[in-house]
């Protein structure tokens, strides 16, 4: 116990430093006439990288603003319940991209995958698995990952090999946003499965938007599914003035890692919120604000300058500050305007809620371990409106299970059950006056570790 209590320690001396274009007539024309997509709407997912809790002003960020985030999550739905499926980012993706929990792949036991150099290929996301981008794709839709894609890298694995008709984006887990180059400075900028060349250069968020925003105004006859993953605001923490910076190339993954301040990142944050603002326009400019559904959320907890209050804990942790995110959904037709949700929710009920939102049938060989929540959405209720349901998490040593309010944790060593009803922040152990509780939800742990695959610690 005193070893956790050491972070939480560290962790209050963070918080307390965090405190311290219109389209042409002929193209607009044709736009119009696209079928009205009740039945078969437009899909815009964004994900943020790294990205904490409280990082955005509308979940209580101090420091600075996200005006277009909190515009959309007060024209949507807000979550407050919401967690990722890994407090890293390959498993979390894996998670989306097939709606199952990132244990039953073997690219999800990469936590996260290495950088291609240490990796090599040989492990990711089978192309041969029913992706949410393949089933959409098999349902009519247009089909582009802008953004990060970390599933495993070519020539085997790739975004155009899992269902996206078009990719543009970086392939590892982190990019400088100024060379494109990975830690080890190789080149890692792509469009579709050739190199964005060089003389393309650009502050990576900034590129991602404009990819987006050209991409949602195409005129077009079907509905699209567009991922926006953003890289923002995984380290290398730079602002999009910070250029400078990079004059001289990074070596090694802790100068690559290094750096940053509370400053850069919420210039970091506040690029990130433009583009986000960018894409929304873009979908007004193209007529079909009201037929597409959108969902921001994050892959994990945040990292150093992130702002996790009331949480403790960050990435790589399965403690709340490590699995809990953000999350805003907006689909005019379907979820009231300012509606805030207490229902629990995880990153592979954004894959079941895509599927049903666009009546698209998930393949029946492999069964989705998340739910459809436009229900929970949909008119009435409040913030009190919820389904129970129990959730599992695996991360390196550790072990979680959140049923109801209750949660158990392992850390690698101590097992604990906290009551998150009464205590988010984790510091009361509850083992032993709620011992048949305990032992239920370990045991629940237990039998659905038995049915994912074993598990495999990284080597870094």
């Amino acid at each position: 116990m005193r070893k956790r209590e050491t972070k939480v320690i560290n962790r209050r001396e963070f918080l307390g430093a965090a405190v311290a274009g219109t389209l042409a007539a002929g193209a607009a024309k044709t736009l119009a006439a696209q079928p009205r997509p009740a039945s078969r709407p437009n899909v815009l997912f964004i994900l943020a990288d790294d990205l904490g809790w409280g990082d955005l002003s509308c979940y209580g960020r101090p420091d600075y603003r996200t005006p277009n985030l909190d515009r959309l999550a007060a024209e949507g739905a807000r979550f407050t319940q919401a967690y990722s499926a890994s407090p890293v980012c390959t498993p979390t993706r894996c998670a989306f991209l097939t709606g199952q929990y990132p244990a039953r792949h073997p690219v999800g036991l990469m936590e996260p995958l290495p950088w291609r150099k240490q990796e090599g290929g040989k492990v990711g996301l089978d192309p041969a698995f029913p992706s949410v981008a393949s089933l959409l794709r098999a349902n009519g839709y247009e089909t582009a990952l802008v953004g990060k894609w970390h599933l495993g890298y070519l020539p085997k694995y790739g975004p155009l090999k899992s269902g996206f008709d078009e990719f543009y984006g970086i392939m590892s887990g982190a990019a400088d946003f100024f060379t494109h180059d990975d830690s080890n400075g190789e080149p890692d900028f792509f469009e579709n499965e050739q190199p964005v060349p060089p003389e393309r250069n650009g502050y990576l968020t900034e590129l991602l938007t404009d990819r987006a925003v050209e991409y949602i105004r195409r005129p077009r006859t079907r509905p699209f599914y567009l991922s926006l993953h953003y890289n923002a605001p995984h380290w290398p923490w730079e602002g999009p003035n910070d250029a400078a910076s990079v004059r001289k190339p990074k070596r090694g993954f802790d100068e690559f890692r290094g750096g940053g301040s509370l400053k850069v990142y919420a210039e970091m944050m506040r690029s990130m919120d433009a583009g986000v603002g960018r894409a929304l326009q873009a979908l007004r400019d193209a007529r079909v604000e009201r037929d597409t559904l959108v969902v921001f959320t994050s892959d994990n907890g945040g990292e150093r300058f992130s702002y996790n209050w009331p949480f403790v804990g960050g990435k790589d942790e399965l403690l709340e500050g490590g699995i809990r995110v953000p999350a805003i959904v907006r689909f005019p037709r379907v979820v009231p305007a300012g509606r805030v949700s207490g229902q629990v929710a995880i990153t592979m009920d954004w894959t079941a809620t895509i599927l049903s939102a666009t009546g698209t049938p998930p393949d029946p060989r492999h069964r989705l371990d998340g739910i459809d929540l436009l229900p929970s959405m949909r008119g009435g209720g409040g913030a009190s409106a919820r389904s129970e349901r129990t959730l599992f998490w695996r991360h390196l040593k550790q072990s979680a299970v959140r049923r109801g309010d209750l949660k158990y944790w392992h850390d690698g060593q101590d097992e604990y059950l906290f009551d998150l009803s009464q205590d988010v922040r984790e510091n009361g152990d509850l083992k032993k006056e709620r011992a048949r509780e305990f032992e239920q939800l370990k045991a629940e742990f237990a039998r659905w570790d038995r049915q994912v695959l074993p598990r495999k610690v990284r080597g870094e």
